[in-house]
C-alpha cells in the first residue's frame, strides 16, 4: 500500500503545482500555459529588465524548486516527473518565456540527466539569440573520490545568492561569476535512518529496508541512493559530530560559516531543533555565524533524514543571505547567539509543615504507598488496553515519593490537614499528566477542609467534589472516581468495611461501561473497552482492600 495521499499518480505533479501557486502568500507565481507536459512556475510579477535565473529538476523535493520562485531569487522554476529531470523542451519554454536582454543564469544540480537536459536547452535558446550561461552546483562531499558530486540542499544557497546579484541589477557575467563563486564555497552532507517511500511502491518494512535499526546512514542522495557509511546509532550528538567532522575538513576551521540546516522531509520539528541545538554545541560551533532553518528546502518526500550544507562567508554573501525574498520556501538567515536567559525568581508555594509523628498514621500511608507501588505492573497492563500504558507507573511514582518522605519522617502524620495538603503538594510536583493534578486537588482540597474541622469523609468527599469540578468526569464516566465516590460515601454511612465493598463494586462496574467520558480511554471504540475495568478505579479499590 503506498504511504502517499494522492488521486491519480500521473497528476501528482501537476496537482502539487497548482497547490503550491494558489497557497502562495505573495499572489506572485503562475504557471506557464502551455502544453500540460511542460511544467513551470514563473514569477507573475517579472518583466524581463534584469537577469532571469532559472532551475529546477525533479519534483520530490518541494519546496525546491518552485518554493523559490519569487522576487530577490528564482525567476522560473521547471517540474520534472518525481525524481526525474524535466525534459529538454520544458527547459527551453521556460528560457524562452523569462529571458529578455539581460540574458538568464541556469543553476543546475549535478545530475547527468538534469546537466544533459538544461544544457541542450540553453543551446538551443542561444539559436533564438538569447543569452544563457550555466553553473552546475555540485556541493556533497560524502563521497569524496567521486569526480561528478551530486547537487543537494546547497544549491538553494546558490539560488538565494545568484537571485540577490540578479534583483541589484547586475550583468550576465557577474551573475554567473558570484553564482559559481557560491557553488565553489559550499560543501554539504546528509544522513538518515529511513530512506524515501515512492508513491507507486510499496512500503518496505525495517526488515527489509537498507538501512536497518538503530543505524543510520551517511551521505544520501536526494532520491534515495545509497551513501557512503552506516554508523551503529541515532544519536543526535554523535550523528552531528560525524557530519561537523567531515565539513570541516572541507572548509578548514578558520572559516567563517551560515549553516543550511535541512529536513529531508520525514523529521519532526522536535528532533530538528535538537539537531540544531546539537550543531550549535558542536566542533563548528565557533565557526558559525548564520543558521538557515532547520526547515525542509530541498527534500527527498518522505526521508528520514536531515543535511547540513556549509558555505564559507564574504560579505557578498553575507548581504546576499540576509536579503529579504518573495519566496515561500526560503528560510531568512538568523544570526547565532547563545541561548538567552532571563533571570525569575521561582515561585514555590510549599507548605511550611513540621514533621510529627503518629505510629497508626505512618503505618496507614506505608500501606497505601506500597499497594500502589505493588500494581504498579498489573495497572499498566490494563491501561494499555485503553489507555497509553502509564496508568501504574504514574501513581507508582507519587507512592514511591511519599513512601519516601514517610521513611525519612518528614510528613506531619499527626496532622491530618497538613498531611493531606503536603501530599496534594508532592503529587502536583511529581505525578505526571492530568493524574498528578486531579490528586493533587483531591488531597490539598481535602486537607483545607479538615483544617474547618470537618470529619475525614466529608473532607474526602469535598476533595472529591473539587476534583470532579475542575476534571470535568462524574460518577459513571468510566474513571477512577466511580470506585472512589461510592467508597467515600459508603466510608461516611457505614465505615471502612462498606467502603472497601463499595470500592470494588465500582471497579467492577467499569468493564460494562461501553463509553468512557473522560481521559485517554474516551478517545477509545466501545468495542475495546468492553469487558476491560478502568485502571484508576482498579487502584483505587486496590488501596481501600488494603486497608481492611
Amino acid at each position: 500500500m503506498s504511504r502517499f495521499f494522492f488521486n491519480d499518480r500521473k497528476q501528482m505533479v501537476n496537482d502539487a503545482i497548482e497547490g503550491v501557486i494558489i497557497s502562495s502568500r505573495f499572489q506572485n507565481l503562475a504557471r506557464l500555459d502551455t502544453d500540460p507536459a511542460i511544467r513551470v512556475v514563473v514569477r507573475k510579477d517579472w518583466n524581463k529588465s534584469k537577469v532571469a535565473i532559472i532551475s529546477g529538476g525533479g519534483s520530490g523535493h518541494e519546496p525546491a524548486h518552485a518554493g523559490f520562485v519569487g522576487k530577490g531569487m528564482l525567476t522560473a522554476a521547471v517540474c520534472g516527473d518525481l525524481f526525474a529531470s524535466p525534459s529538454v523542451e520544458a527547459v527551453l519554454n521556460a528560457i524562452v518565456a523569462v529571458t529578455g536582454d539581460r540574458g538568464c543564469l541556469l543553476i543546475v544540480k549535478n545530475y547527468t540527466g538534469d546537466r544533459l537536459n538544461f544544457g541542450l536547452a540553453a543551446e538551443k535558446a542561444k539559436k533564438h539569440g538569447l543569452k544563457v550561461e550555466m553553473v552546475i552546483v555540485g556541493d556533497d562531499i560524502s563521497l569524496p573520490d567521486n569526480k561528478q558530486p551530486r547537487g543537494i540542499a546547497g544549491t538553494v544557497l546558490v539560488h538565494k545568492i545568484a537571485g540577490f546579484a540578479a534583483e541589484q541589477g547586475k550583468s550576465l557575467s557577474d551573475v554567473r561569476d558570484i553564482a559559481q563563486l557560491a557553488c565553489d564555497s559550499i560543501a554539504s552532507m546528509g544522513v538518515a535512518m529511513q530512506t524515501c517511500n515512492l508513491p507507486d511502491q510499496a512500503d518496505q518494512n525495517e526488515e527489509e529496508g537498507r538501512i536497518k535499526g538503530g543505524h543510520v546512514e551517511l551521505g544520501l542522495g536526494i532520491h534515495g541512493e545509497p551513501g557512503a557509511s552506516t554508523v551503529d546509532s541515532q544519536n543526535s550528538q554523535k550523528t552531528i559530530a560525524t557530519l561537523v567532522k567531515h565539513l570541516r575538513k572541507k572548509t578548514g576551521e578558520q572559516a567563517r560559516l551560515a549553516v543550511l540546516i535541512n529536513n529531508l522531509g520525514g523529521v519532526s520539528s522536535l528532533e530538528m531543533a535538537i539537531l540544531t541545538k546539537e550543531l550549535v554545541h558542536s566542533d563548528i560551533k565557533d565557526q558559525i555565524d548564520y543558521l538557515i532553518g532547520p526547515a525542509p528546502l530541498v527534500t527527498a518526500l518522505d526521508m528520514k533524514g536531515f543535511s547540513l550544507s556549509v558555505i564559507e562567508l564574504n560579505e557578498a554573501f553575507i548581504k546576499a543571505l540576509q536579503a529579504d525574498v518573495e519566496t515561500a520556501g526560503w528560510q531568512p538567515a538568523v544570526k547565532l547567539q547563545a541561548m538567552p536567559l532571563q533571570k525569575h525568581s521561582v515561585i514555590r508555594e510549599g507548605s511550611q509543615t513540621k514533621p510529627s509523628e503518629n505510629a497508626d498514621v505512618r503505618a496507614l500511608v506505608a500501606n497505601i504507598t506500597q499497594t500502589l507501588i505493588e500494581q504498579e505492573k498489573a495497572l499498566n497492563a490494563l491501561d494499555a488496553k485503553v489507555g497509553d500504558g502509564d496508568t501504574g507507573s504514574t501513581f507508582a511514582q507519587g507512592a514511591r515519593d511519599i513512601a519516601q518522605l514517610n521513611d525519612d519522617g518528614k510528613l506531619p502524620l499527626n496532622d491530618p490537614a497538613a498531611l493531606l495538603e503536603l501530599i496534594g503538594e508532592r503529587l502536583a510536583t511529581v505525578m505526571g499528566g492530568s493524574s498528578g493534578v486531579l490528586m493533587s486537588i483531591f488531597f490539598t482540597a481535602s486537607g483545607q477542609e479538615m483544617a474547618k474541622k470537618q470529619p475525614l469523609a466529608d473532607a474526602l468527599l469535598f476533595g472529591l467534589e473539587q476534583m470532579k469540578r475542575y476534571g470535568g468526569a462524574d460518577l459513571g464516566d468510566r474513571t477512577l472516581i466511580d470506585a472512589l465516590q461510592p467508597a467515600l460515601e459508603a466510608l461516611k454511612e457505614s465505615g471502612l468495611s462498606a467502603a472497601v465493598k463499595a470500592a470494588q463494586q465500582g471497579a467492577e462496574a467499569t468493564a460494562n461501561m461501553q463509553k468512557a467520558n473522560a481521559g485517554r480511554s474516551s478517545y477509545v471504540n466501545s468495542d475495546s473497552l468492553k469487558g476491560v475495568k478502568d485502571p484508576g478505579a482498579v487502584a483505587i479499590a486496590a488501596v481501600f482492600a488494603g486497608m481492611k
